[in-house]
């Protein structure tokens, strides 16, 4: 197979679009030759500076969102609704008390509206996502507890 040749201007139009959509990765192929790119790929790493009077940090355990029992997580890549359509009342709100099968959200995935219903009962304390938001696969959008 001959060598695959890498044009670095497709590949800053790929991240561009990445940027421009919000997209955490993007792969094209041409034949059997694929070229992915990945946000991951394109961070750089922080850099940390402790100054040597600052008092030691205070440990705290928090619970990341997605790992939250009553995260509410994204089945799937699109934009999330929180109401029906423009200018109706949204869904729930924080302190919106829930019942099994309520819909929370919608998500528009390829132009189909998916409901997303609430998997347990309880009172919606935070709600992650804006109106209109893009989500991806396995996003905490809200917490139900």
């Amino acid at each position: 197979m001959p060598p695959f040749d890498i044009d670095p201007d497709a590949i800053r139009k790929l991240a561009e679009l990445m940027t421009e959509t919000d997209l955490s990765e993007i792969e094209i192929a041409e034949g059997d030759r694929r070229v992915r790119v990945s946000r991951a790929a394109m961070a750089a790493p922080a850099s940390v500076q402790i100054a040597a009077a600052a008092p030691a940090p205070v440990a705290v355990a928090t619970v990341s969102p997605a790992s939250h029992p009553g995260a509410v997580i994204s089945p799937m890549v699109g934009t999330a609704y929180l109401q029906a359509e423009p200018g109706a009342p949204s869904f729930v709100s924080v302190g919106s008390p829930v019942k099994v099968g309520d819909t929370l959200l919608i998500i528009e995935a390829m132009k189909v509206m998916n409901p997303i219903k609430a998997s347990k009962g309880g009172t919606v304390t935070q709600i992650l996502v804006e109106d209109g938001q893009p989500v991806e696969y396995g996003e905490p959008m809200m917490i139900v507890e």
